[in-house]
């Protein structure tokens, strides 16, 4: 079991810049064809100073931080035995090409179901411009297989 001492935990936090070329080529991958994410005149006609982040666009941000991974290590919570078990987004504002985020991550909670089979790591993260603002929150769940 996951000791329960590790709720609240600070993972610390994360400086992203992003860029317009990665925001294309996410854009690309997860096949989205609104033209926002890929042209700048389409963004700026539709109101963003740049091309926008696509809204899942900053938990891949975010795992590039190690954050997570550096997490399992502590808790000693082999990869093999992991899954993503959820996700969620809440935009309080824009995010775009040349905006550098700062995103701080923290444990929000551990339980379990199934008697211990399954044990669950809650991780809370809020996301903030360059200029101090929030701009999102994320949540996110890990679940480890016994």
């Amino acid at each position: 079991m996951i000791d329960k001492k590790w709720i609240r935990h600070d993972l610390g936090s994360s400086v992203l810049h992003i860029e317009r070329s990665r925001l294309k080529f996410f854009a690309k991958a997860i096949g989205e064809t609104n033209p926002i994410y890929s042209d700048e005149t389409a963004a700026r006609l539709a109101g963003y100073a740049d091309i926008p982040a696509p809204p899942t666009f900053l938990f891949s941000a975010e795992l590039d931080s190690g954050a997570l991974f550096s997490l399992l290590d502590l808790l000693c919570a082999p990869i093999s035995k992991i899954l993503h078990g959820e996700q969620s987004f809440e935009y309080f504002g824009p995010i775009v090409a040349g905006d550098t985020v700062t995103v701080r991550s923290r444990v929000k909670d551990i339980y379990d179901k199934k008697g211990g089979a399954l044990e669950f790591i809650e991780i809370e993260s809020q996301v903030a411009n360059q200029h101090g603002d929030p701009v999102a929150r994320m949540r996110s769940v890990t679940v480890l297989r016994k």
